[in-house]
């Protein structure tokens, strides 16, 4: 018997009649039924070694697949580390970990070596969860798979209700998970985001297969699993919100020096950068290159309740801009490693601009017959840096291999080869 069903006691487990609510399945007839406490109630923290210990011998004794979520302090916190660690797997029931009590869980992802992690957008969770030793060899997104199926809402909340026919309480996501001891309403909360994930992943197999769509995911869930950590962003201050409004290399150079500023002092002392001076802040104080604090403290952001001592490091930072030679500036933009921005293509080739624009076109329409949103279907990037330096002959063979050697999969270029091939021959 799986979770949904025991959870519910005697109520059937309940889809939309076997297929998402835009591919002619029929929405559950009865009302959603509230989840409101794991079967077997809320398990207790894990926060020292011999606890631990103990979880990871039933784990590795568990059957199936088992259901990971980790929970981050976003918005609270420097960075992006786990404060929660919840896996339910058959055999093992629920565990909740403390990765700041227990920092190194990779004995854990060995004991789960080989089995199938199930996650909800795992891109999101993977690399916390690498931080503290927990990596997949294989795994099954029930997020990705709800967009592969078509379903419009693929959030857990919502794919938990439309696919399963129970409803999540989600009142506590965007809540500190740095808070110790976690309140108990908290941890109902993260017990029950892996309830019932194992059997939302079983439906959404059954989906897939039934559409045909199945190994689209499989190669898509493999690609997430061996992909490498990502590389560290060149130049992350220029992800600066309002950078837009900076257009002097002078100005730029400000909103570098207080954006290094603001993450050294956030790093030290573990809060979210944003808690420590605005985005908003920075644009405002480069934009007007104040000459003194006083100026400084007339802007939006630097207010009448920071301190002088605060005030003087920001107005360092603004005057170590200031006092950059020309060649020091940084550029207004930064260095392109593939084809110029779209709206530059009809002046600088208008030939490749009419190749994107039979493409997109081609892409989008495959997309909507195949009931898959286009990103998922073909990256927008791939199908740019094609049409810009598309192959010398246009050919199956030669799109195919093109589509292959920007990374698309084996079923994107199966899918997206002919409509290449007819938009870039017209």
């Amino acid at each position: 018997m799986t979770d949904a069903q025991e959870t519910a006691a005697d109520v059937s487990l309940r889809t939309t009649g076997g297929g998402p609510p835009d591919d002619g399945g029929s929405a559950a007839a009865e009302a959603p039924i509230p989840l409101l406490e794991p079967r077997e109630g809320i398990p207790p923290v894990i926060a020292d070694e011999d606890s631990l210990a103990e979880v990871i011998a039933a784990f590795a004794a568990g059957s199936g697949p088992v259901a990971v979520d980790a929970e981050r302090a976003s918005g609270y916190r420097y960075g992006q580390r786990a404060y929660l660690v919840q896996l339910r797997r058959a055999g093992a029931g629920t565990a909740l970990i403390d990765p700041v009590a227990c920092p190194d869980l990779s004995g854990l992802g060995e004991a789960l070596s080989g089995v199938e992690w199930v996650l909800h957008a795992a891109t999101q969770d993977l690399p916390c969860l690498r931080e503290i030793g927990m990596v997949p060899s294989r795994l099954f997104d029930t997020e990705l798979a709800g967009r592969i199926a078509g379903y419009p809402r693929v959030g857990l909340g919502a794919m938990v209700e439309g696919v399963l026919g129970f409803v999540l309480e989600k009142g506590h996501s965007a809540v500190d998970w740095s808070t110790r001891p976690l309140p108990e309403p908290w941890l109902r909360y993260a017990a029950l985001d892996v309830e019932l994930l194992v059997d939302l992943r079983d439906a959404l197999e059954k989906e897939l297969d039934r559409q045909g769509k199945l190994e689209w995911a499989l190669q898509e869930f493999d690609a997430i699993a061996s992909a490498p950590p990502a590389e560290p962003r060149k130049d992350p201050w220029r992800r600066t919100s309002g950078m837009h409004k900076v257009r002097r290399r002078r100005q730029l150079a400000v909103v570098r020096e207080l954006w290094e500023a603001r993450d050294r002092i956030a790093q030290r002392r573990d809060v979210s950068p944003g808690k420590v001076l605005s985005d908003a802040a920075i644009v405002e104080a480069a934009l007007a290159l104040p000459v003194n604090v006083h100026a400084l403290a007339a802007l939006n952001g630097f207010g009448h309740r920071m301190g002088r001592r605060q005030l003087e490091q920001w107005q360092a930072a603004v005057d170590r801009a200031r006092a950059l030679a020309e060649v020091q500036l940084p550029q207004p933009g930064q260095p392109l490693t593939g084809p110029p921005p779209p709206r530059a293509w009809a002046d600088k080739d208008p030939a490749a601009a009419a190749r994107l624009s039979a493409a997109r076109a081609a892409v989008s329409a495959l997309a909507e017959s195949l009931n898959i949103p286009q990103e998922n279907l073909i990256t927008p990037d791939t199908v740019r840096r094609v049409c810009w330096e598309p192959p010398g002959v246009v050919s199956a063979e030669s799109v195919a291999s093109a589509l292959a050697g920007h990374g698309a999969r084996a079923w994107q270029v199966e899918q997206v080869t002919p409509v290449l091939v007819a938009a870039l021959s017209a």
